[in-house]
């Protein structure tokens, strides 16, 4: 999909019924690409999802170019890699947390067998696409979670508020990245998978990475308390660790909004190859 192409901006024609369904059918197909791991163009796929009930010419159009283009890149893999990445610890600042949250602890499950085997790292990068649809101005999370090099979970979608700047939906974003995480820790340790460390998160805003980490910071948006408070638990419990990317090293920058090229090159070639 072109990067300056809206499809909640497209006025195009509506497709007839039979049009209509043969978009739907190629978009269950998309999907069912985006299952098997092609996220390349897995935030195409999830915006013109939104246009089953009345398609338009132009989202036809759209569709048959995400057709052209795995045409051309039939052969992309991703690759499972079972190396663990060294990040620098400096990156990732420690505090005291007791003052704030002095009873903050992981869940771990009571009846959750031995850890056998080899451990594993989580690795997981978030993001937000502020106000990214143009005519309701919600935003889009993105979220890609790895064990050790390989992703295991991508995550597309759009928020179901309207937040009024780029901190709060950042923030909706992270939030909704540390219950995902929660949720990984507690399977694997059902699965008896040992877990090394806390998670590794990495997202581009500073400001909520501040407020997420830094024990003094205080809350800048009233209505965002629930997502502030739930992520810095998480980091208090000892679950995550959260620093600082830039965006164009951000891999879920992929899941937010369409990219061009050029910009989604580098990114897409360091999950499949």
């Amino acid at each position: 999909m072109q990067s300056n192409y809206r499809p909640e901006l497209d006025v195009s024609p509506v497709l007839d019924p039979e049009q209509a369904n043969y978009y739907m059918s190629l978009i269950g197909i998309l999907r069912w690409a985006v299952e098997l791991g092609r996220i390349d163009f897995y935030i195409d796929v999830c915006l013109l999802s939104s246009y089953m009930c009345q398609p338009r010419v132009g989202h036809l159009e759209q569709v048959l170019h995400r057709f052209a283009y795995l045409k051309h890149h039939e052969n992309s893999n991703m690759v499972f890699d079972p190396n663990y990445i060294t990040w620098d610890s400096e990156a990732f600042e420690k505090y005291d947390w007791t003052e704030f949250y002095k009873d903050a602890k992981g869940q771990v499950p009571p009846n959750a067998p031995a850890p056998r085997g080899h451990a594993v790292q989580i690795n997981a990068f978030i993001d937000a696409d502020h106000a990214g649809n143009r005519v309701t101005r919600r935003s889009h999370t993105g979220i890609l979670i790895h064990l050790n090099c390989a992703p295991i979970i991508w995550f597309s979608k759009a928020q179901s508020t309207v937040e009024a700047s780029t901190f709060s939906s950042e923030f909706i974003a992270m939030r909704i990245g540390i219950e995902m995480i929660e949720a990984l820790r507690y399977k694997l340790r059902m699965f008896s998978i040992p877990i090394v460390g806390p998670a590794n998160v990495f997202g581009d805003n500073k400001a909520v990475v501040n407020n997420a980490t830094v024990p003094t910071s205080t809350l800048k948006k009233k209505h965002n308390a629930i997502a502030y408070h739930r992520v810095r638990e998480a980091v208090a419990a000892g679950m995550v660790q959260i620093t600082k990317v830039h965006t164009t090293n951000n891999l879920a920058d992929v899941l937010t909004k369409p990219l061009a090229a050029a910009l989604l090159k580098p990114l897409i070639q360091k999950i499949l190859w």
